[in-house]
């Protein structure tokens, strides 16, 4: 077997630096996993929990060879790991007896969702690999929150369309070349993804009703529809100039 060239080395050397990184999250979702017993329940919460963080980090690091993490992706790595224990909480509805706990997860994660950002602002360590963690994240959260609403009230399959579109979308680009090309910046479509999230975690409250909860998830998918709808006319008359 032919040895390292210097290059293959410094690789290496640069992706232990984000696995070590990356282990001690693991570290951390153990030790949360172990403070709240309601939410892992189950050995199954736990793997699930554990699982799901696995292929998170081996995407990280598949996709980040340039050493530590930062302060900004650090945070989103936190987000990670309470998007994991949410995950992991879902299994034989464990997180039904803890709901309150469960939302408190997802609260936290939404807060945090700005706390990065600004962190790689401040630091100007902005790149394409943290707004793409950080979008991927969001995404999860909200079908892991579309997912206990419709455990947790039964509205129908449809509520997980609000969190399925943005995959539907992005599988129908695989088909439709013109669906994959970039998006311009929109205040638009931030201000309509976080008001799912809000929503979602609205119609998820106890003290909801069943339904109320169904009039949020259904504003929360109107509005989806009507940012999607317009973001695939634009592409769409983009194409056509072309």
């Amino acid at each position: 077997m032919p040895p390292f060239s210097d290059a293959s080395l410094y690789t290496l050397t640069k992706r232990l630096y984000s696995a070590v990184e990356l282990f001690l999250g693991g570290l951390l979702l153990m030790a949360l996993g172990k403070s709240l017993p309601l939410l892992i329940a189950d050995p199954a919460n736990g793997w699930i929990a554990v699982g799901l963080y696995t292929c998170i980090s081996f995407l990280v690091i598949t996709f980040w060879p340039y050493g530590s993490l930062g302060w900004a992706n650090r945070v989103t790595l936190l987000r990670a790991v309470l998007v994991s224990l949410m995950a992991g909480a879902l299994a034989a509805n464990a997180f039904v007896a803890a709901i309150w706990q469960w939302l408190a997860l997802a609260v936290i994660a939404l807060l945090l969702d700005g706390v990065d950002g600004w962190i790689a602002r401040r630091t100007k360590s902005h790149t394409m690999f943290g707004a793409r963690f950080d979008m991927e994240l969001d995404a999860l959260l909200i079908l892991l929150l579309c997912a206990g609403l419709l455990r947790l009230e039964s509205l129908g399959l449809w509520v997980l369309l609000i969190g399925g579109m943005r995959y539907l979308f992005v599988a129908a680009g695989w088909w439709v070349s013109w669906l994959s090309k970039p998006l311009f910046e929109s205040f638009r479509r931030k201000a309509i993804c976080v008001w799912q999230v809000v929503a979602l975690l609205l119609a998820l409250t106890p003290l909801t009703s069943h339904l109320m909860s169904s009039l949020l998830a259904i504003s929360a998918l109107l509005s989806l529809l009507y940012s999607f709808g317009f973001d695939v006319w634009w592409l769409y008359r983009q194409a056509k100039r072309t």
